[in-house]
């Protein structure tokens, strides 16, 4: 196995005490009686695309409105996480050096178009990963941008490191094993393993 695919929320790192202060600011600034977002009202989004979260955040408002309401989030999340960004998970980077001494790191994630550039801008991590790709570049799901990423670099075998279902789902999609961050905050109905911390993923891959 020489390639590891990523989700990102929930397994490199938890912004959702940013997120909910970058939206929070911009929908009280279209909705000025909106009461806001908390750390866990975005917890229970993580791992769902945009237009999924939208229908939950806003049913009551037409398609146009909702992507107006989530592009002004992500202009203003994107920023703040630049300056903030996020917790990274325990020993996330000491054990990103070890792994990309061994394998091609990439990541997978169900994000707007430059969520992922903010990661990497916010906490320089970009050098560990080889590609990444997300539904806000391509309009695809999960599972088929593991494919696409898999596709355009040559990549015959490798596993998918998520903590939600639908992180499970777009493994089984691709093909490929998964395995679970339980630290995240999911519970998927099933794994081929598991971790308790980001580091333990270093042994496991070495078995």
């Amino acid at each position: 196995m020489k390639s590891i695919i990523f989700d990102l929320d929930g397994t490199l790192w938890d912004s959702r005490q940013t997120i909910a202060e970058a939206w929070t600011e911009a929908i009280q600034h279209h909705i000025p009686d909106h009461s806001g977002f908390t750390k866990e009202d975005i917890g229970n989004l993580m791992g769902l695309q945009i237009p999924v979260i939208a229908e939950r955040l806003f049913p009551d408002e037409p398609l146009e409105r909702r992507k107006e309401l989530m592009d002004a989030c992500a202009v203003v999340d994107q920023k703040l996480i630049r300056q903030k960004g996020g917790k990274l998970f325990e020993d996330l980077e000491a054990t990103l050096k070890l792994l990309a001494e061994q394998y091609d790191l990439y990541i997978v994630s169900n994000c707007e178009d430059g969520y992922i550039e903010a990661f990497y801008e916010a906490h320089g991590l970009e050098s560990y990963f080889k590609d990444y790709e997300n539904p806000g570049r391509t309009g695809l799901s999960k599972g088929e941008n593991i494919l696409l990423v898999m596709e355009r670099n040559s990549i015959d075998q490798a596993v998918y490191v998520g903590d939600t279902q639908g992180d499970l789902d777009a493994a089984r999609h691709a093909g490929i094993p998964f395995i679970f961050a339980s630290y995240g905050f999911g519970t998927p109905e099933d794994y081929d393993e598991k971790i308790t911390t980001f580091k333990e993923l270093v042994k496991l891959m070495d078995t």
